[in-house]
């Protein structure tokens, strides 16, 4: 497949802005799908990361593409190449959100790259969001997002199998469960079907099961970092390494690591799905 990067990186320095009221349904709904609790009335700090279900793209139907993304182009650049995923990314916190306030964020797309990886091209496509309630700067995020193409069927020796991932001095199993994958995907109007479409999962994308977000994966981590220190974090960051799907359970992990906290996600004897360091 011909990926015209010059005219990808056309792109680089275009700008998205989006606000919406944070509002207490919101708040109690995010609590509800990770089964945590909070205070919800107005003026009250809300949770960790929940800037990510806020002014999120609402293209319409006949704007989708046949994964439930928004089809090529718009505010991000027309990859050719079918699978769009959250490669990573990083959060430097400033203050905190507060239910009642107009959260905006505010994109730009700042780099775009074309490299050649195992399974062929992968484009990575990086866009920095810098996010404000009122006015008020609450935190900068980079986000990484990576494109590449649905892998042949299996050629050559098979893979070897991946080492399993380290349970934490800290750790705590999940379940992805169905109904857990849907909630997310609702409360970030996220209509990526390998998030809750089964079949599509498997019969079109390959993959043996529903994929697991990597935002949520963020948040879990994230949210797990807090409570262990009994604080937010001043920094996270983390890299997404490999799937976690719905056809077994995964845990979330942390361990010291001199005045950070390393954590990690893993399915269950599988290897590391997402790595992260959070500092204070």
């Amino acid at each position: 497949m011909q990926i015209e990067i010059a005219k990808l990186k056309g792109w680089i320095g275009r700008e998205q802005k989006d606000s919406e009221v944070l509002s207490s349904m919101l708040v109690r709904q995010f609590n509800a799908t990770f089964d945590r609790t909070s205070e919800t009335e107005q003026g009250d700090e809300a949770p960790l990361l929940i800037h990510l279900c806020l002014a999120q793209p609402t293209a319409p139907m006949s704007e989708l593409g046949r994964d439930g993304h928004p089809a090529l182009g718009g505010f991000l650049p027309p990859v050719p190449l079918p699978r769009r995923m959250w490669a990573g990314g990083a959060f430097t916190f400033h203050s905190g959100i507060r239910i009642g306030e107009e959260v905006t964020r505010h994109s730009t797309i700042t780099d775009v790259q074309l490299k050649e990886g195992r399974s062929g091209a992968l484009c990575f496509v990086t866009v920095q969001h810098e996010v404000s309630a009122n006015g008020r700067a609450v935190l900068s995020e980079r986000q990484d997002i990576v494109y590449r193409d649905i892998p042949a069927g299996s050629q050559g020796k098979p893979k070897a199998e991946p080492t399993p991932a380290a349970v934490g001095a800290h750790s705590r199993v999940v379940e992805p469960h169905p109904t857990l994958l849907f909630r997310y995907s609702a409360l970030t109007f996220n209509g990526h079907r390998i998030h809750y479409d089964k079949p599509f999962c498997i019969d079109v994308e390959g993959y043996p099961g529903l994929v697991v977000h990597g935002p949520m994966q963020a948040t879990m981590l994230c949210q797990y970092a807090a409570d262990l220190r009994g604080h937010a974090p001043k920094t996270f960051a983390f890299r997404s390494l490999s799937p976690i799907y719905d056809n077994a359970d995964f845990t979330v992990n942390a361990a010291e690591e001199g005045d950070a906290l390393k954590l990690w996600t893993a399915r269950t004897g599988g290897p590391v799905a997402m790595e992260a360091t959070a500092q204070w």
